[in-house]
C-alpha cells in the first residue's frame, strides 16, 4: 500500500483526468489523458476549465505579436514605395485597417464569441508553452500523449490573427494597390504584397517554435530593436539637428514611432505595478535620440577624418 500511495495518480507534468459528471460534491474522472481544449490540469491532476482572463502581462505580449507584422508591412512599403510615390500613405492607413480589423475578429471569435474579452489559462512557467516535450512513458515503450495548450488561448490566438492579416491583405491591398501605386513600375508596385507572402510564414514559424520564448523576452527585444533602428535611421538620414526635425515631418513621424515602440518596451518590463516607481521611467524615452542629437556633430566620419589628416 506504500507503494500505491507514493505512486501519483496520473503521471506527466500535464496529464489529467477529465471530469465525466458530477453528482452533487462527487465528481466522476475519467482515465489519465490530454485535457480537453480550453482545460488545463490542476494541482490534483483534475483538467479544470481555465476561467481567467489575460493579466496586463499577457496583452501587452498579445499586443506585441499583433504590432510585429504591421511594422513589417509599414517597413516594406516605404522600402519600397520610392520616394515619388504618393501611395505611401495610403498603403500604411490600409494596412492598419487589416491589422486593426484582424485583431477584432480574432478576439470576437474567441471564447467567449461574441465578445472582445477573452477567457484564459494563466502562465505559470516556459514549459506550460512546450507540453508536447513533456509526454510520459511510463513503461519506457509506450507514450502517453497529454499535448495540449496549457497556455489557452495564448498559443493559437496569434495563429488565427496572422490568418486574418494575411485574408484581409489579400483581399484589399492588391485592389488599393493597382489603382492608386501610379509612380511605380509594375513590378515594384506589388513588392510590399510579396515580402508579405514571405514574412507571415516565418512569423508563423517564430510563434510556432520560439512562442514561450517571446513570451518572456519580447519587452526586451522591443527595447534593443527600438534603439538599434533608431541609431540605424539617424545615422542613414544624417539627422543633426533639432531643426533638421522640426522641417520634415516623416522624421519627426519615425522619431515619434521609435519613442513609442521604447515606452511600450519599458511598460511591458516594469507592468507597471507600482505606478509612482514605473511611470518616472517613462521619462527615459526620448533620453537616446537626444543623446545621439547632441552628440552627432562631434562624431561625424568626416570631421573625424579631417581632423585626423591635420594632426599629421
Amino acid at each position: 500500500s506504500a507503494a500505491v500511495d507514493i505512486q501519483p495518480a496520473c503521471l506527466g507534468l500535464y496529464c489529467g483526468r477529465t471530469v465525466l459528471s458530477v453528482n452533487g460534491s462527487v465528481e466522476t474522472y475519467g482515465d489519465c489523458g490530454v485535457c480537453p481544449r480550453g482545460q488545463r490540469t490542476d494541482d490534483n491532476k483534475i483538467c479544470r476549465e481555465c476561467m481567467g482572463s489575460p493579466d496586463r502581462y499577457d496583452w501587452l505580449y498579445l499586443g506585441f505579436m499583433a504590432m510585429l507584422p504591421l511594422v513589417l508591412h509599414w517597413f516594406f512599403i516605404e522600402w519600397y514605395s520610392g520616394k515619388k510615390s504618393s501611395s505611401a500613405l495610403l498603403q500604411h492607413l490600409t494596412a492598419l485597417l487589416e491589422c486593426s480589423v484582424a485583431a477584432v475578429l480574432t478576439l470576437l471569435l474567441s471564447d467567449p464569441v461574441g465578445s472582445l474579452h477573452i477567457r484564459s489559462c494563466r502562465v505559470k512557467k516556459l514549459s506550460d508553452w512546450y507540453t508536447m516535450l513533456y509526454n510520459p512513458s511510463p513503461d519506457y515503450i509506450t507514450t502517453v500523449h497529454c499535448t495540449h495548450e496549457a497556455v489557452y488561448p495564448l498559443y493559437t490566438i496569434v495563429f488565427i490573427y496572422y490568418a486574418f492579416c494575411l485574408v484581409l491583405m489579400m483581399l484589399l491591398r492588391p485592389l488599393l494597390v493597382k489603382k492608386i501605386a501610379c509612380g511605380l513600375g509594375r513590378s515594384d508596385r506589388f513588392k510590399s504584397i510579396y515580402a508579405a507572402l514571405y514574412f507571415f510564414p516565418i512569423l508563423t514559424v517564430l510563434q510556432a517554435v520560439g512562442g514561450g520564448l517571446l513570451y518572456y523576452a519580447f519587452p526586451y527585444i522591443i527595447l534593443v530593436l527600438s534603439l538599434v533602428t533608431l541609431a540605424v535611421y539617424m545615422s542613414a538620414s544624417e539627422v543633426e539637428f533639432f531643426k533638421d526635425l522640426l522641417v520634415r515631418k516623416k522624421r519627426l513621424v519615425v522619431l515619434f514611432s521609435h519613442w513609442l515602440l521604447h515606452a511600450y518596451g519599458i511598460i511591458s518590463i516594469s507592468k507597471l505595478d507600482k505606478l509612482e516607481q514605473d511611470l518616472p521611467l517613462l521619462a527615459l524615452v526620448p533620453a537616446p535620440a537626444l543623446f545621439y542629437l547632441m552628440t552627432a556633430k562631434y562624431t561625424e566620419p568626416s570631421r573625424i577624418l579631417s581632423e585626423g589628416g591635420n594632426g599629421h
